[in-house]
Parts: structure tokens; sequence; C-alpha cells
């Protein structure tokens, strides 16, 4: 499949929360790139974060775990900037111990 576009964009932006809720889900006939996230603690405190780059239809799991349990500091923020591909169907999700964590990600969908 050859892709003619590539569009910059923000992929989400949320706090995290103790559940395991869906950042961004790749659309169909798109594949994504996860260029980079920044997750911020805004407590006083350690906040351990997941995230997961699971496949379509499947759940989040330490199978797919990109992070796993990575403490973000108190008043900090924890930096990614590499690059993932995900397919079409596929998430970005996240989950936290606690609240206080905000994630912004961004990257490119191919279309």
């Amino acid at each position: 499949m050859a892709f003619d576009v590539i569009t910059p964009t923000k992929l989400g932006q949320a706090a995290i929360t103790t559940g395991v809720t869906t950042l961004y889900t790749v659309p169909a006939s798109t594949r994504t790139l996860l260029k980079e996230f920044s997750i911020a603690n805004t407590t006083a405190a350690d906040i351990p974060v997941r995230v997961f780059l699971v496949p379509s239809a499947g759940s989040a799991g330490t199978t797919n775990a990109f992070l796993y349990d990575v403490p973000v500091p108190t008043a900090n923020a924890l930096q990614y900037n590499g690059v993932e591909i995900l397919n079409a169907g596929d998430t970005i999700q996240i989950q936290a111990t606690s609240t206080g964590l905000t994630i912004i990600a961004s990257g490119a969908e191919a279309t």
C-alpha cells in the first residue's frame, strides 16, 4: 500500500486515570507514526505510568506494553522522542496508578 499524504498531527491530549483509557485509534486505511509524547506530573508524589501500543482488536497488557510502571517524578515530566509505527485499528492506551498525570502525544498520519 502506497501512502500519498503524510500529515503531522496531535494524536491526543488527556488526563491519565487509573483505568486503561484509549488515547488514540489509528483510522482505517491509515498508518500512524508516533513521534513523541510528554507526560507531566502535577502532584507532590511520583506516579507510575503505563503506555500500551495495542494491535487492532487487542487489549492492553504486558505483551504490548511500551512503558510499564515507569515513575513520572513529582512536578516533572517524562518525555519520549523516537519512532513507532501503528497500523489501521491499532491504539495507544494509557493508565496510571493514581490521578495527576497528563499526556500530549504527536506524530503523523499517512493515507
